[in-house]
This record gives structure tokens, C-alpha cells and sequence, in this order.
């Protein structure tokens, strides 16, 4: 909950894609501009379906990479809405990441900036005062709904072969503190202003990933790994697919240490799109009918290099 009188809290903004491996992008900035192609990507996964107020998370993304002097650097951007009981969490970023060739594959340097804000709906708070566990007139707690934003930073490395790929980052950097007031009239008409804080705890993440063809088939392994930690708590994801003909994926993973996934996805021309249904192993089980998650993407070819400025053709070979 929010502390008032000058009080904070830390919490965790960052939502929890089951097809982390679509949206690398939302994780590590490095990630951007890692493909010949502008991609584009949304997903919304509605989290313990049947317990009220529960999340529910959508995020976009899109990335290129860009050709400048000779060095090709990758640009993006991401943007997440969450919401969870009370809260509501906002975040957009600018992505940019520099490339280079090393050992054969290429490393990326990439860094992102934006804001994080974060709003609470105080005026829809109900205390009940009719028993010995609660008090209806906690002043700790604000009556009006909240709002305040903050600057964001990330950084992260991605390193990519032929096939295989992994990536370090730090997302909020700064663990940027959201800071808001509310003023509150006492029962002495007089008005005080509370203070309140919601502090953005500092992730760390590791991805990595890679494309195993097995030999005269049509099937490829699409194994990944996705590990999260802020050193206080660890949530670890290892998920295998299978591909067939570049075209129909279905696979199984496990998270720990709450849930079994399972995911089914089409690639069809440059067009994505992937459904998971997550399965609680822990006790919300009893009361939620799972997670479920909705991913689409495009991808295109672009080239705005300066070789294709102003092309004609003469109209003497016309």
C-alpha cells in the first residue's frame, strides 16, 4: 500500500510476457535493430483470470536498424499500461543501441530513456470500521486518486551469432521515485498536505535463446531462457518450441516458481501471432482459471539509406 506523511513504497512495474522471446526489445534496449527488418509488436496478457482486480498488462514495441557513417546503430521504442487493483502503472521509452562486429557475431550497446508514471485510485478505497482489524480512518492512506511521473533510464548488452543470442540488462536504472500529494482536511477543518511516494525498484535481467534445425526435416528447436532478479527475489523462465516449415510453433515452459505455460503461434508472410495460457502451480490456482496472452507482430523491409535518395530511372530506358 502507499505511505502517507512523507512515507514510501518500492514496487515492481514490470509486467511478465510468457512470449518474452517476441518482445526482447521491452526487456533490453541492446535488443533493437538485431534484424534486417522494422518490427512491430503488441501484447496484452490478462494475469489469474477470475480474481478480481487482477493484472492485466499491454505493451507495444518497435524497432529498426539504421545505417549512420558506416556504423549501423538500432532505434526503437516501447510503451507498457498495467493495471492492478488500485494502481496503474505508465511507461515510454526511447531506445537507441550502437553495433558492432566481435568474434563473428555482432555486439549491441543500446540505452533507453523515458518516464514511468504511476497513478492510485484513492477514492475508491474501502475500510471497513466494524471489526478489530481494519480502521476506516486510516490518514496514512489517501482518499483521492494520485498521480505523478518520473524520468526512466535502462541499459543493456546483446550479443548475437547466426543461431544463437543473449542479452544483460538493468531496467530502471535510477530506480526512479514517483512522487505525489494529496491534501486531506482533518476533523478540525484544518487541511494538511500528505506526501507520498512510490519508488520503482531497479531489475536485472538475462535472456538468451537460440534456432537448432534438425537435420532433413522441416523442424527447428526454438529453446530460451529468460532470468529476472532486483537481489531480493528471483524468477527464472526456460521455454522449448518447435517450428515447423517456418510456419506453425506450439511449446511448452515452466516458471518458477509459479507456473506451467504452454503457447501455440503462426508465422504467415511478414504477420506473427501467438497465444499462451499460463498454469498457476501455486496456491491462486484454487481461486483463477489461468493467465492468458494475446501477441501479434509485423515485420517489414525498409531502407532509408542514401544510396535509394532521389532514385529515377531515365526515360530513354523506359
Amino acid at each position: 500500500m502507499l505511505l502517507g506523511q512523507s512515507g514510501s513504497i518500492m514496487a515492481q512495474a514490470d509486467a511478465q510476457f510468457s512470449q518474452y522471446y517476441e518482445v526482447p526489445t521491452y526487456y533490453n534496449p541492446g535488443a533493437i535493430g538485431s534484424t534486417e527488418w522494422l518490427r512491430i509488436r503488441a501484447a496484452a496478457k490478462a494475469q489469474w483470470v477470475g480474481v478480481t482486480n487482477a493484472p492485466l498488462s499491454i505493451a507495444a514495441t518497435g524497432d529498426m536498424p539504421y545505417k549512420v557513417l558506416n556504423k549501423t546503430i538500432g532505434l526503437g521504442v516501447v510503451a507498457l499500461e498495467e493495471t492492478m487493483g488500485l494502481y496503474n502503472n505508465l511507461q515510454i521509452s526511447a531506445q537507441l543501441a550502437y553495433k558492432m562486429k566481435l568474434f563473428g557475431g555482432q555486439l549491441s550497446i543500446g540505452y533507453q530513456i523515458g518516464m514511468v508514471s504511476e497513478g492510485f485510485k484513492g477514492s475508491e478505497i474501502y475500510l471497513p470500521d466494524d471489526d478489530d482489524y481494519h480502521q476506516g480512518t486510516d490518514e496514512a492512506i489517501p482518499t483521492n486518486d494520485l498521480a505523478g511521473t518520473a524520468l526512466d533510464m535502462g541499459a543493456g548488452l546483446w550479443y548475437s551469432r547466426k543461431s544463437w543470442y543473449a542479452g544483460l540488462s538493468c531496467q530502471h536504472l535510477l530506480s526512479p521515485s514517483v512522487k505525489f500529494s494529496s491534501s486531506n482536511s482533518s476533523s478540525s477543518s484544518s487541511s494538511s498536505e500528505d506526501t507520498y511516494e512510490f519508488e520503482v525498484g531497479r531489475m536485472l535481467y538475462f535472456i538468451a535463446g537460440g534456432n537448432i534445425s534438425i537435420k532433413n526435416t522441416l523442424f527447428e528447436l526454438l529453446p530460451s531462457l529468460l532470468v529476472k532478479t532486483d537481489t531480493n527475489f528471483f524468477i527464472g523462465e526456460a521455454n522449448l518450441r518447435v517450428r515447423y516449415n517456418k510456419f506453425l510453433i506450439a511449446g511448452v515452459g515452466y516458471r518458477y516458481p509459479e507456473s506451467i505455460t504452454a503457447t501455440i503461434g503462426a508465422e504467415f508472410k511478414n504477420f506473427y501471432l501467438g497465444y499462451s495460457y499460463d498454469y498457476s502451480t501455486s496456491a491462486i490456482a484454487r481461486v483463477s482459471y489461468g493467465s492468458h496472452e494475446l501477441l501479434l507482430g509485423y515485420r517489414m523491409k525498409i531502407d532509408l539509406h542514401d544510396k535509394n535518395k532521389n532514385r529515377h530511372k531515365s526515360i530513354r530506358l523506359m
